[in-house]
């Protein structure tokens, strides 16, 4: 071996060497650090939910049946005082064209007037299509009553529709349409970004590990003493006091990287859809289960009871219903895991459904098995 190594040049050498520790460091897991940016985020720079009612126009009569929704009439009715157009009293409109509407969009921290956002549109009527509509002008409003945008424009549908004779074919969903820039940005909302020289950062996910390696991140970068945690979510930053020096600052602090914790062991169970999901560290520890399928099948037939010959019985309708139960066998089943994969292989050798699962891990949880936080939605 000695005289193989002696024969091969050194500048080959010097790349069997890369290659190799190369191969050593694939083996190794790699730690993923994240940015603080996706960790946490400066409190105060949120979106503000905003919500409008409009009407949409110029639909080729899907619009709503004015006798059901007798708000559409009238909110037409008073649009069309406002522009100069008196109606006769008593008039009585049947629109098929016009479709009453909800606006809704989210105004972006750092909006300035004449900024443009998308807006979605939603019908609250019986409109069957809000496809080649024109929405109206209509000023969106904040959870205090201002107005900080208004909305117009035509109205785009993802979906299609068709019907004939009865039978109908639709594809995707024609009541909720999007305008893109369909809104206008009226009034500004204040956002304050460190006013009193300091900023405070939020965790996402409130974690004491995480915040305080956040923090020794920011003391290592910039200097000891900048960040101080508050508690388990929020960390105080001292920040300069120039916006354009305050703004640098806070693109150098987010864009270090941090190694985060670990994720608690959960499993969620949405009991509407049986949707079961675990992250990878749940584990169960050592327990015996037996699951069985228990089924009552109820059959009804109809028994008709007929009156003898020259009788003045009646024909009389009855039923006759048969009880029936069904239990298979559950099989006493060990299981056991140190992993995600474990317990997967472990529940689905019982056969286990999804829906099965939900009394499974309750039962689990409950004789202190699973070890993780079960949480149902």
């Amino acid at each position: 071996m000695r005289d193989f190594l002696l024969m091969i040049s050194p500048r080959r050498l010097a790349a069997l060497m890369v290659l190799l520790l190369l191969l050593l460091a694939a083996t190794i897991a790699p730690v993923h650090a994240q940015r603080i940016k996706d960790l946490a985020a400066v409190q105060g720079v949120r979106s503000n939910q905003l919500i409008g009612y409009g009407l949409v126009v110029g639909l080729d009569g899907t619009g709503d049946q004015t006798t059901q929704t007798p708000f559409t009439v009238q909110s037409l009715t008073t649009m069309l005082s406002q522009l100069g157009v008196t109606l006769p009293p008593g008039a009585s409109l049947q629109l098929k064209n016009v479709a009453a509407v909800m606006i809704t969009t989210m105004l972006p921290p750092f909006a300035t007037p004449g900024q443009a956002i998308d807006v979605t549109v939603s019908s609250i009527g019986n409109a069957k299509s809000l496809r080649g509509g024109t929405l109206l002008l209509t000023p969106l409003k904040g959870a205090d009553g201002q107005v900080y945008a208004v909305a117009q424009g035509n109205v785009l549908v993802g979906g299609v529709g068709a019907a004939a004779g009865g039978s109908s074919v639709q594809v995707n969903h024609l009541s909720v349409g999007r305008i893109s820039g369909g809104a206008t940005v009226e009034r500004a909302v204040p956002t304050p970004l460190g006013g009193d020289g300091d900023i405070h950062l939020g965790v996402h996910n409130s974690d004491f590990t995480t915040t305080h390696r956040i923090v020794d991140a920011i003391n290592s970068h910039v200097g000891a003493g900048t960040a101080a945690a508050v508690d388990g979510r929020t960390i105080r930053v001292s920040a300069p006091q120039a916006a354009g020096e305050r703004v640098a600052f806070l693109a150098r602090i987010e864009g270090l990287e941090v190694q985060a914790a670990a994720a608690r062991a959960r499993v969620i169970v949405n009991a509407r859809t049986g949707s079961v999901v675990m992250n990878q560290a749940v584990s169960v520890d050592i327990c015996a289960v037996a699951h069985g399928n228990l089924s009552v099948v109820i059959t009804t037939e109809p028994v008709i009871s007929q009156p003898g010959p020259f009788s003045a019985g009646q024909t009389v309708q009855a039923e006759r219903s048969q009880v029936e139960i069904r239990q298979d066998k559950g099989l006493l089943t060990m299981v056991r895991g140190a992993n995600l994969g474990d317990v997967v292989k472990a529940l689905n050798a019982i056969g286990a459904t999804p829906q099965d699962l939900l009394a499974i891990l309750q039962a689990m949880k409950a004789s202190g098995a699973l070890r993780a936080e079960l949480e149902i939605i």
